[in-house]
């Protein structure tokens, strides 16, 4: 199997899942396998792990082995899958999120600003839209909010209209064509403002907040009492949604209690601060810099 894509805080998310050897295991973001094949590493003939990634990249590279089962399927849809190869509960479920390094370094997938390529952003590649016909279909206003939202984009207002009126001269269907309308409105440092813009698009493109809403929501399900959940975030809304779950149980963050005044804690914090990369890691994997990890036990 290449390796085109080397995994984030490693050891520290194999460590945390506290890995049974014969229990059922799910790597939801299998990507280049790193994290799959350190689980497989501590599986006994008993153990098994699932998988799940629905990029074809990353389905070519599957492992080889009977203890493995990798699903080509979103994530959000992990217990209809699982029902389907007759699991209902699993010992551990791991998550790496956003997108991979191997998908920012090939142009033609368009993740990344430093390539002249088509506007993709795709990680299913049969999936039906792409940047491309949301910058020249969607309205002022839907792009001021997902600009705003999934971007964090200070002139998000501006930029909308700039992007609307554009399109009507010229279809944006490059990288490079959004780039020279996005370098005439730049605030604060260039690299930072195309990643926020081109973070919004992408997550867009591929819904991937109520992905990750609905695949947190179907893992508390799925996971047995005692068993973790491991996931690891690179932006603050990503990681906002995941804190709020495994703090409260719901996506807003608020506090649940009973009539009785208890309140309803569905996890309980393995760490509380959060997990990042050492100064040694961060050296030599630039995406380890902005890393979180986040470990919960299911009640």
């Amino acid at each position: 199997m290449s390796e085109y894509h080397v995994s984030v805080l490693l050891d520290e998310s194999i460590d945390n899942l506290k890995i049974k050897p014969d229990g059922k295991y799910v790597d939801v973001t299998y990507g280049a396998g790193g994290h799959s094949k350190s689980i497989l590493n501590k599986l006994s003939a008993e153990g098994h792990l699932f998988a799940f990634d629905q990029d074809q990249d990353a389905v070519a590279n599957t492992v080889l082995d009977s203890r493995f089962t990798l699903i080509e399927a979103n994530f959000r849809y992990l217990r209809r899958f699982l029902r389907l190869e007759g699991v209902v509960e699993v010992d551990g479920i791991l998550a790496d999120l956003g997108v991979s390094s191997h998908q920012l370094d090939m142009p033609e997938r368009g993740f990344s600003y430093r390539f002249d390529a088509p506007l993709d952003m795709r990680m299913n590649t049969e999936a039906e839209l792409t940047a491309a016909k949301l910058l020249q279909t969607y309205s002022e206003e839907a792009l001021v909010d997902i600009l705003s939202s999934y971007g964090e984009v200070r002139n998000s207002k501006t930029l909308a209209k700039v992007i609307v009126n554009a399109r009507k001269l010229s279809e944006i269907r490059t990288t490079f064509d959004l780039n020279r309308i996005l370098d005439q409105h730049i605030m604060g440092p260039r690299m930072k403002y195309l990643s926020q813009v081109y973070q919004a698009l992408r997550m867009e493109v591929n819904d991937e907040i109520v992905a990750l809403e609905e695949m947190l929501a179907e893992g508390y399900e799925l996971l047995k009492p005692g068993g973790r959940f491991v996931v690891i975030t690179f932006h603050s809304i990503e990681d906002r949604v995941v804190k709020n779950f495994f703090k409260t149980g719901n996506f807003d963050g608020e506090l649940e209690k009973d009539e009785f005044g208890n309140i309803y804690r569905p996890f309980t914090l393995v760490n509380k601060k959060v997990i990042m990369a050492d100064s040694k890691e961060q050296k030599v994997n630039i995406r380890s810099r902005s890393a979180k990890l986040r470990v919960v036990e299911k009640v």
